[in-house]
């Protein structure tokens, strides 16, 4: 074959595309699609597509509380068919969860049947349970056939579903939501519904009255999240606060617990609520782990005597322990304390994903609110308006009954005849012409009479409601307080559960509270082994080392300590003094201990002081002063406050002890100045403190100006550092005579 022949032969709606660009563009549908129709609730009625889908699939098998439930496998089976193409498994596990109470705080779905429990144990296979929908399911479905919302086409055009649905019911923040999308997540916690409809009424109210409306006005309304399980909320008013209004956030939950009296001086404690989506087992198991490992010194025992109802037994260690000290260490080491983030985001009417505050979220419901009220009043006049032109016909007939019934004997074309006649329109004439002759007698007239005037006096009414904003407001303040009437605080389910709380102190539970206090001393090597003996240690000089490894660092310390590593890499790392390897062996290798690596060493090592200052340095001069407090690291890989790059490496940390910096280079240049000069950071470069010329910074020192600097046994006044006082980053000038060849202050 020949080149044409071949080239002929290639289709010519083939478009070269670049790969990159391909990509980029089935990557951005796939993100839309995640964001659109699986993750993201709609800030309308808080649902996800898969919900939505179920609850209006169940109500179209007529599933409604005062129905017979049916197998989920049934109403699973209707939604992947006609809705939603995914995997059964994965609805099913949508469906369990609307149907869970210590899940939701307003199940959607009334399960009959093993629908999983607290402890994390599955539900059971869809063929065994049953379900139907709830009042609450039925409060969001509420006018759906009325032309309330929108409807689309399924994904295989073959039927229609609603794009959302009415919802009389607050059920975003209600029930609250989770999901994460591509590129973006969402985590809004449940909130009592009977608060909800007072912060609507006071919106609608402002509206009416044309008055603005702040966040803190709304959070006397909505103190805080409501959890199905209960618990305590603890989180401060600001924090709270600040959630609220940027829709960004989170709150500590903690369980609430009681101290049970044993008598004779003997108490035990009893959890009653755990906090949300903690499971109770996994807590457990958690609880048993830490005593095991003895990091619970205050507790003796843990039993779970739970039945229907949650009840962990706590066993203090004796009981002389405190209950609130042991109660305050659980919830650092523990889940009894946890945190449930706020991250609003949702789709807004638009489908456009964005975060919201409370506010917003709340306008968002009220404005679908009006619009559904708008849609249902004009379906409902345009039904009226139907029916009241069949009865003007039907009245006509009455009027002419004998002149009719002869048309329809005699006639060919009875219904044109009866159009020309009577200047009756279609939908009249076949309505004379449908009526049964049992409905002509007399009574039957006058209800019609009486169904014409009623019906005329309720689209009169609805005409004004729809011209009227002010009345249609006053509609919608009425549909909350319905909503507040069945589900409030007043009632069984809307009760508040979760207990608005103080914020507990800010004062971390001493570690002498679990350590027994001990002298020790800390021996690091120059190799990185450390270790600690009982005792202060006087002379250091019989401490023996490995083959090839001498002393680098000695501290004294007790074992309530907490030891802070600087290192050349610019990190600090915390170790307790009571977890360092005891005895008279070698000790462990401290990067055993934490993330350092072998090309970084240990600059200094310290007892960390909360109220104390810190000067870091790097070699090339730049520095600045850090608080102590701000240079403990949680983690094994420390906490980064110096940085460094390239070649150059931390080499100082000092302690601050006075109002004056004197820095020291390779090149025996000295140069003072006032600590005020230096910034006070929590991480970064810092700033240069002395300029070098083919060195580098050798030694750092503060001090007072008043008693002088000293080094060895000698001290310097201001008089005789008088050369070397100067401006911060400049280079200095040679150090005095006498001072130490080592180049260093000590």
């Amino acid at each position: 074959m020949t080149k044409n022949s071949d080239a002929q032969a290639v289709p010519q709606n083939i478009q070269p595309i670049p790969l990159a660009t391909a990509l980029g563009d089935r990557y951005l549908s796939y993100a839309l699609s995640t964001i659109t129709s699986r993750s993201l609730p709609d800030v309308r009625d808080g649902l996800k597509p898969v919900h939505r889908r179920l609850l209006f699939a169940m109500r179209q098998l007529r599933l409604d509380p005062g129905s017979a439930p049916k197998k989920s496998a049934r109403v699973v089976g209707d939604v992947i068919g006609k809705f939603h193409p995914h995997g059964d498994q994965s609805v099913y596990d949508a469906l369990v969860r609307l149907a869970q109470d210590f899940a939701q705080r307003y199940p959607l779905v009334d399960g009959q049947g093993n629908f999983g429990n607290i402890d994390g144990d599955n539900a059971a296979a869809m063929r065994y349970t049953e379900a139907r929908l709830t009042a609450v399911a039925q409060a969001l479905l509420d006018g759906i056939d009325e032309n309330a919302v929108d409807f689309r086409n399924t994904y295989d055009e073959d039927g229609e579903e609603p794009v959302v649905l009415p919802s009389t019911f607050p059920n975003l923040l209600a029930n609250g939501s989770q999901g994460i999308a591509v590129g973006m997540a969402t985590s809004v916690p449940p909130h009592n519904a009977g608060e909800l409809c007072d912060a609507l009424l006071h919106l609608i109210e402002s509206r009416q009255k044309g008055g603005e409306v702040t966040v803190d006005d709304l959070i006397r309304f909505v103190p805080g999240p409501d959890f199905p399980t209960g618990g305590e909320l603890v989180e401060t008013p600001a924090a709270v606060r600040e959630a609220y209004a940027t829709g960004r956030g989170g709150f500590r939950v903690r369980a609430r617990w009681m101290k049970e009296d044993l008598g004779h001086g003997q108490y035990q404690i009893v959890v009653t609520e755990v906090p949300y989506q903690i499971q109770k087992s996994r807590l457990v198991e958690k609880i048993a782990d830490l005593l095991l490992a003895k990091k619970l010194p205050l507790l003796e025992d843990v039993r779970d005597e739970s039945a229907e109802d949650i009840r962990l037994v706590l066993v203090p260690k004796s009981r002389n322990v405190d209950a609130g000290m042991l109660m305050e260490h659980l919830f650092r080491q523990t889940e009894l304390e946890s945190r449930i983030s706020l991250n609003l985001n949702v789709l807004d009417a638009s489908g456009v994903p964005r975060v919201m505050n409370l506010k917003e979220a709340l306008d968002a419901f009220l404005d679908h609110r009006h619009e559904v009220l708008v849609r249902r009043s004009q379906f409902r006049l345009e039904k009226i308006d139907q029916r009241l032109e069949v009865l003007a016909g039907y009245l006509i007939a009455y009027l002419n009954l004998d002149e009719v019934i002869h048309i329809i004997r005699t006639a060919d074309e009875p219904k044109a005849e009866l159009i020309a006649r009577f200047g009756l329109t279609e939908t009249q004439a076949d309505a004379i012409l449908n009526m049964r002759l049992r409905a002509l007698h007399k009574l039957q007239e006058i209800e019609i009479r009486k169904e014409h005037e009623a019906l005329s006096a309720e689209r009169a009414d609805l005409v004004d409601l729809l011209a009227k904003e002010g009345r249609r407001w006053r509609a919608l303040a009425l549909q909350v307080r319905e909503t507040r009437e069945k589900f409030g605080k007043d009632t069984a389910i809307g009760r508040r559960r979760t207990v608005v709380g103080s914020a507990p102190s800010a004062v971390v539970v001493p570690l002498e509270a679990f350590v027994e206090r001990e002298a020790i001393t800390i021996f690091l090597s120059a190799k990185g082994w450390i270790r600690s003996v009982r005792g202060h240690v006087a002379d250091v000089s019989e401490v023996k080392y490995k083959d090839g490894d001498r002393e680098k660092f000695v501290l004294h310390a007790e074992t309530t300590d907490r030891l802070v590593l600087f290192a050349t890499n610019g990190r600090f790392y915390t170790l307790a003094a009571d977890k360092l390897p005891r005895g008279r062996g070698f000790g462990e290798p401290v990067r055993l201990m934490v993330d350092l690596g072998n090309d970084s060493d240990i600059v200094t090592m310290f007892r960390h002081d909360p109220k104390g200052k810190l000067m870091v340095a790097s070699a090339d001069g730049r520095g600045f002063v850090v608080r102590q407090a701000d240079v403990l690291g949680q983690t094994r890989a420390g906490k980064q406050v110096l940085n460094v790059s390239g070649d150059v490496e931390a080499a100082i940390c000092a302690p601050v002890a006075g109002d004056w910096v004197a820095v020291l280079g390779t090149n025996r240049k000295l140069l003072c100045f006032p600590l005020e000069e230096v910034p006070e950071m929590a991480r970064g470069r810092g700033v240069i403190l002395q300029k070098y010329l083919g060195a580098t910074l050798a030694d750092l020192v503060t001090f007072p100006m008043e008693t002088g600097l000293s080094w060895g046994r000698r001290t310097f006044t201001r008089d005789e550092l008088l050369a070397a006082i100067g401006k911060r980053a400049q280079t200095g000038r040679l150090v005095p005579k006498g001072f130490p060849k080592a180049n260093r202050f000590g």
